[in-house]
Order: C-alpha cells, then sequence, then structure tokens
C-alpha cells in the first residue's frame, strides 16, 4: 500500500574509536522497508582510527573496512532516506546518535518502548526488552545467536516485524494521546487541548519537557 511507503527500519553497527576504545562510531547501517527488503547496507569507515571492532556483537572485522565508505559521504545518503519517513528501530536513539542526527520525535517508533509489544510477550509494559528477546517471544525467532556478532539488517527486519505486530493498535493510541499537527482551530472548534494533557499515555519525558 502507498502509506507503508513511508516507513523504513534501521539498524546501526558500531566499533570503539578514542582512547580504549570507549567512543562508539557507525561502522555499518542497515535500513529496510516495511516489507523488510533492504534498501541500504553499507559498512562506514569511522572518522577516528578503530581501537576496537567489537566482532563478538558488531560483526565487524577490518577486512569490511576495505570496502567501506566516509562518513560523511555514508551519513548524508542515510539521511536523504530517512527524511519524511517513520523510522522504526529498536532503542533508536543509539543509531540516530550514531549518525550524528536527530529524527523528529512524532516520526519515531522505537520498538523498546512499545508497551504493549512486551505485555504482548508477557513481560511488564514498562521494561526495557532486549530485541532479542521480543524476538524470542513473538516472533518464534532466534536472533544474534552465534560468535559472528549481530547482523544490523536482521535486528532491522526484526524491528519492523515487531512494530508491524501491533501497528494498528499503536498508532491508533498515538493518535488519541498526541496533540494533531498542526492544530487548526479553524477546521475543528470543538477541539479542546486539555483532552490531551490528562491523558495516560503521555510518554513521560514528553510531559517534562512540556511543562
Amino acid at each position: 500500500t502507498r502509506g507503508s511507503r513511508k516507513y523504513v527500519a534501521i539498524d546501526c553497527e558500531m566499533v570503539g574509536t578514542g582512547p580504549q576504545g570507549r567512543l562508539s562510531e557507525l561502522a555499518r547501517c542497515s535500513v529496510v522497508n516495511y516489507e523488510g527488503d533492504v534498501i541500504y547496507d553499507k559498512y562506514v569507515q569511522p572518522e577516528l582510527p578503530i581501537v576496537d571492532y567489537r566482532t563478538r556483537w558488531s560483526g565487524i572485522t577490518k577486512q569490511h573496512m576495505k570496502s567501506a565508505i566516509p562518513f560523511k559521504a555514508a551519513q548524508a545518503e542515510i539521511l536523504k532516506i530517512l527524511k519524511d519517513k517513520i523510522v522504526v528501530g529498536h532503542a533508536v536513539h543509539n543509531d540516530f546518535q550514531a549518525l550524528k542526527y536527530f529524527h523528529p520525535k512524532d516520526r519515531t517508533r522505537d520498538t523498546s518502548r512499545i508497551p504493549m509489544l512486551n505485555k504482548r510477550a508477557g513481560l511488564p509494559g514498562r521494561a526495557s526488552v532486549s530485541l532479542k528477546s521480543l524476538a524470542r517471544h513473538l516472533l518464534q525467532k532466534k536472533i544474534q545467536v552465534g560468535c559472528k556478532g549481530h547482523s544490523s539488517v536482521e535486528d532491522a527486519q526484526t524491528a519492523m516485524e515487531l512494530y508491524r505486530l501491533v501497528e494498528v493498535q499503536w498508532e491508533t493510541e498515538l493518535a488519541r494521546s498526541l496533540p494533531p499537527r498542526p492544530p487548526s482551530p479553524i477546521t475543528d472548534p470543538t477541539a479542546d487541548s486539555n483532552q490531551y494533557m490528562d491523558d495516560q499515555y503521555w510518554p513521560t519525558d514528553l510531559m517534562a519537557s512540556s511543562l
């Protein structure tokens, strides 16, 4: 459907740079569409020399860096894809941080912060649950296994699958709990902004910043 074209899911793999390899820099980025097809998957050369490949988690080796493109080039390509899209990801703020980018909050769907997903998996709504655990419970799918490290393609596809499980419910709830944008009093004189303030679904961090 045409509506599904506005959705993408993203996952990034990071390597360690800087003193003791403590800085996290982007080394691979994968983006998939609503259907889970790969629309972007490239290795990225961090701006600082790599100190720790973190292969156990990142799956990145020295070999991969031979085909890597510079960070600035990758960043430009990826941001072009994300522009005007609703971006799905698990703890997706980490991915945006790696891209040195802020995506509009109302167009971000973080599968680590969807209480109804956790509840469907029989876990506490507000708990921080790993992608691996949600995939096992809800998709009967084993991801991130073996010593080869994570696959950012598989992780992005998994986040999208999880999102799609609760998409209708979650979007309905979001539409109820967030003020329409932009609020247009002309077209709807009955819209009373007070009804949004007492909604139990406001994310707490959003509440704090709007007080």
